[in-house]
């Protein structure tokens, strides 16, 4: 199988480690990996604030970069990214080479679980109390976990991929799919309420003795992190490809 790598702009600048640790997991699944080196923002940040015009010029790039590649999938490991790419990217003529392109994107998770079909992490160790985070774009855009607001199976894909892990440690948080409070621009425009979202998220891992906190996706983390760290906790966040390639860390 060939891929192509979409590294969302946020992890190459700020989580460089979550980009290689997601090549180096595909790669040992012997997936063939491709990573267009002009790829820029996907175009989620324009597309959130109604601005179709900027939009436009990055979905523009981003097509350039993807739409030509002889690949199968092309894999990204955030699920907001996809989801916009899956869901919004409408700001440029909907051509028969973007909607394939749309079509064969997909976030990690979802492609460890329902393409890859992996089931056993068992030869990576890690031991200690993690709570899951899945995004809101991963459970309510995506369709990654259940979601507690509807009457529905409960299950969770991330949870599948970390459960056969040695010595892991999963506790189910007391409101596990409430939003964290990011919300991509959200958290500049209504930056009290967000701020507020995050703490009760923070405060939720301390009262049930999480040490990691592990998600699909590093924006949240951002959000969550930054408050742990300025409440000075001894939480400490990774991306789910961090954990089950077993670093880098």
């Amino acid at each position: 199988m060939k891929v192509a790598l979409f590294v969302p702009c946020y992890i190459d600048l700020i989580y460089p480690e979550v980009a290689i640790a997601t090549l180096e997991l595909l790669e040992k699944y012997n997936v063939e990996v491709v990573v267009p080196l002009n790829q820029t923002c996907c175009g989620q940040p324009t597309a959130n604030e109604g601005d179709q015009e900027n939009s436009a010029k990055m979905e523009k790039i981003f097509a350039e970069n993807f739409q030509d590649l002889d690949v199968d999938y092309i894999v990204g490991p955030a699920g907001s990214c996809v989801k916009q790419v899956k869901q919004h990217f409408d700001a440029i003529p909907q051509t028969d080479k973007v909607t394939a392109m749309r079509a064969k994107t997909i976030e990690l998770v979802e492609f460890l679980v329902d393409v890859l079909k992996i089931k056993d992490f068992s030869s990576v160790s890690f031991p200690h109390t993690i709570a899951i985070h899945n995004s809101c774009s991963s459970i309510r855009g995506l369709g990654i976990a259940s979601r507690s607001e509807w009457m529905e199976p409960r299950f969770n894909k991330t949870e599948q991929l970390l459960e056969s892990i040695k010595d892991i440690t999963i506790k189910h948080i007391n409101r596990p799919d409430e939003c964290c409070g990011f919300g991509g621009t959200f958290c500049v425009t209504d930056e009290a309420v967000s701020s507020k979202m995050g703490q009760d998220k923070v405060a939720d891992y301390l009262h049930n003795g999480i040490e990691y906190v592990i998600s699909p996706d590093m924006s949240c983390l951002m959000h969550q992190k930054g408050i742990s760290d300025k409440q000075k906790t001894s939480l400490k966040f990774l991306h789910v490809a961090q954990v089950l390639n077993n670093g880098p860390f």
